[in-house]
């Protein structure tokens, strides 16, 4: 293709979580001379966005929680056509759907390069019962086959999830990088003070039970009658296409309890964070959640959950406290140690702010992200026509 800008499409569940989670990698793909297109489910903000930094939106009709297999296979059409149209030198496939589906497409289209992110397993493996095995097993086989693209590289998040595919001998361990999350950016997260007034304790994230919030709200029902004053605070969205999306009806219950206020989804999330003296995400498993980065780069205490991708973050008495995995009670003597010690949630606080610094900055994620493209895809290919 001598004489053309190599073409890099993503392929993502979600465009707000693209611009979260992907927009600095695409620049700085688009800036080293990619011509840069995005496959995700139509939003106008997120795609105004990237049609504004000159990137290609295609519109795919991908729905997380669906299981039908009209809808599945519709979306792998979807993905056949987009491949088809964009004549990708290089795919990057994010979260399970995609990398799934996208790596079938690209093996049976010969796309040239394929990047998977496996950025966290998802409700499919923290279910239990003979049935949810057989569709582990079932998942494991997708996998399987969508990583074993002859020009391929896989990128894990966290040292659990790759431990399981190397041991499941679902990918060459040859093709496999480690980058802890996606970063972020250390100057629009900066450390702020405690806000004065009564205490907030924060849930930042969709409204889910495989996120902890029935553990957090379990904590704050038990320290409501000792702190009266304190906030217990939902800063997310509900997801209906999640099995353990609570709804906004069950959300209303807690708040007409007194429990709980929901301040719905944050598009700032520097400034919701900013609010708070403790966050608290007890979730069941994560990839890597970018939100326990964000507030520890706003110098703000966790309590988290012992679990994968969590444990990433939370350094144990050092910036926050890890609790047993499905455990309100544990959650909530959490809180209150954090509630009680504002010399504590100081310190914490501080250690957290350098660990981000040291461990989970965007530019650190993109140079090895671009050096995983490299790694399919020469580097001498990226620049032949690239702006001057």
């Amino acid at each position: 293709m001598s004489g053309t800008r190599p073409r890099l499409l993503f392929v993502l569940n979600d465009a707000p979580f693209f611009i979260t989670h992907r927009l600095p990698l695409a620049l700085a793909a688009r800036d080293a001379g990619f011509e840069v297109h995005v496959a995700a489910p139509f939003e106008a903000e997120p795609v105004s966005i990237m049609e504004s930094e000159n990137l290609v939106h295609h519109g795919i009709p991908l729905r997380r929680g669906a299981r039908a297999i009209a809808g599945e296979l519709a979306l792998i059409r979807a993905i056949w056509r987009v491949v088809r149209r964009v004549k990708p030198d290089l795919m990057h496939a994010v979260t399970m759907k995609p990398v799934v589906y996208g790596g079938l497409v690209a093996r049976l289209a010969r796309v040239p390069a394929v990047v998977h992110a496996v950025t966290g397993l998802g409700y499919v493996f923290l279910i239990e019962g003979t049935a949810a095995r057989a569709q582990r097993r079932f998942v494991m086989g997708l996998y399987k086959f969508a990583l074993g693209h002859r020009n391929a590289h896989a990128v894990f998040q966290n040292p659990d999830d790759l431990q399981l595919f190397l041991d499941s001998r679902l990918v060459d361990p040859k093709i496999v990088t480690m980058i802890k999350g996606c970063g972020v950016d250390t100057a629009a997260f900066a450390v702020t003070p405690e806000p004065a007034g009564d205490p907030v304790v924060m849930f930042p994230a969709r409204i889910l039970g495989d996120k902890g919030v029935h553990e957090f709200v379990e904590a704050a029902r038990a320290l409501k009658p000792k702190y009266p004053s304190a906030r217990f605070v939902l800063v997310g969205r509900t997801d209906p296409d999640n099995p353990t999306d609570v709804g906004e009806a069950g959300i209303r219950a807690w708040e007409g309890e007194g429990i709980v206020e929901w301040w719905g989804f944050a598009t700032d999330m520097a400034g919701a964070l900013a609010k708070a003296q403790v966050v608290c995400m007890p979730s069941y498993r994560e990839g890597l959640p970018r939100v326990l980065i964000e507030a520890a780069a706003c110098g703000r205490p966790i309590v988290t959950a012992d679990v994968p991708g969590c444990r990433e973050i939370v350094r144990d008495g050092e910036n926050g406290l890890l609790v047993p995995v499905r455990d309100g009670a544990a959650t909530a003597r959490a809180v209150e140690r954090l509630l009680a010690d504002p010399a504590l949630r100081k310190r914490m606080g501080a250690r957290g702010r350098e660990i981000v610094e040291a461990e989970f900055s965007v530019g650190d994620f993109v140079v090895k992200s671009l050096a995983a493209y490299a790694a399919v895809l020469p580097r001498a290919r990226w620049a032949e026509a690239a702006p001057a």
